[in-house]
């Protein structure tokens, strides 16, 4: 054989479809979303075999039938507490977590908190477009105060859940947040999840064409969008605008807009991204940045390195094995104080 039939073949895109055809909308940021994780797993190559991908209940939990990997379609709020369990039992497999905003924040809040509390070794892709989507558009946790859909008819009352506080609030080491229909931007941030020790939750704002249409476009709209968001780099000064010339600062304590060149500001006035630092501080100020007063923040904004529980849980039951004479059921039952009964 020549060294380019023993050449082993780089997978891609396609190695990741199932033969299931979507059944989403035409036109639903899913479909965007399912092409983004297809491509970086093929550029991470990774193996089917050792990839399982696991959803909760909701139009995003679908993914799992368009993979062709492991996958398991769980029940409603619990696909934290699977994904944990598929972890814990087999650590060599690649897991990944796909939820929406109602799934993983409602009736799945607690599993959610506490799998991102241990920091067990999960890819956690949460689908934000803000409303109940497979129950027919009720209003659910990230909806804004004030929306109106079936189930507040008047205006929801509830201030919404902000995914990336509330993933820093409970301990955790990596968020980032994406827009469905950049596909590169996406996968490159999915590709950085993957790569990352422990859990790690991507922010999909994603549109919902039936029930809420055009639910992300006052940031993601073309027109728009270069002004209204910021995508942040690792080391790089945290510069957006159509024109380049705006950016952050910190103003004492505060997060401030400025235009470079206007009141003597610099480049070198501004922050410069650390995703890397333990300290959250500004890391929570930037995924709570919201339009009209700030550019919302894109990109990986959460990178920090930590103990992982899956690694640890491995580590301490060979510690155990290591001194302990039991080997059996047997010797277990006859440990410690015993009788016998005549």
């Amino acid at each position: 054989m020549t060294d380019m039939e023993t050449e082993v073949k780089k997978p891609t895109y396609l190695d990741y479809k199932s033969n299931q055809n979507p059944r989403w909308c035409p036109g639903c940021g899913d479909h965007a979303v399912l092409n983004s994780v297809q491509k970086a797993m093929a550029e991470l190559e990774l193996k089917t075999h050792d990839t399982a991908v696991i959803s909760g209940i909701g139009c995003s939990s679908r993914f799992t039938y368009y993979m062709s990997t492991y996958g398991f379609h769980t029940i409603h709020g619990r696909a934290s507490a699977i994904a944990s369990g598929v972890k814990a039992a087999n650590p060599r497999l690649n897991v990944w977590q796909i939820t929406g905003d109602g799934d993983a924040l409602a009736i799945g809040g607690n599993h959610f908190i506490h799998a991102i509390r241990r920091n067990i070794n999960l890819n956690i892709l949460l689908f934000n477009n803000r409303i109940y989507g497979l129950t027919k558009g009720q209003y659910s946790p990230t909806s804004k105060r004030g929306f109106i859909s079936k189930t507040s008819p008047f205006g929801t009352i509830e201030f919404p859940f902000r995914p990336g506080e509330l993933t820093i609030g409970a301990r955790g080491y990596f968020f980032a947040r994406t827009i469905d229909k950049d596909l590169k931007l996406s996968a490159d941030v999915f590709k950085e999840a993957a790569l990352h020790d422990g859990t790690s939750v991507v922010e999909v704002l994603q549109n919902c064409v039936i029930y809420n249409d055009r639910v992300h476009d006052e940031i993601t709209d073309k027109e728009f969008r270069d002004d209204r968001t910021i995508v942040l780099e690792q080391g790089k000064p945290m510069i957006f605008g159509k024109e380049r010339n705006k950016g952050l600062r910190l103003n004492g304590l505060n997060l401030e807009v400025v235009t470079i060149g206007e009141g003597g500001i610099t480049e070198a006035d501004l922050l410069v991204h650390d995703a890397t630092t333990e300290d959250n501080t500004l890391h929570l100020k930037l995924v709570n940045m919201e339009y009209p007063h700030f550019p919302v923040a894109l990109g990986v904004i959460r990178n920090v390195e930590a103990l992982v529980y899956d690694r640890e849980m491995e580590a301490q039951i060979e510690d155990v094995r290591s001194k302990t004479t039991i080997r059996t059921f047997l010797d277990l039952a006859k440990e410690g104080d015993v009788w016998e009964v005549k």
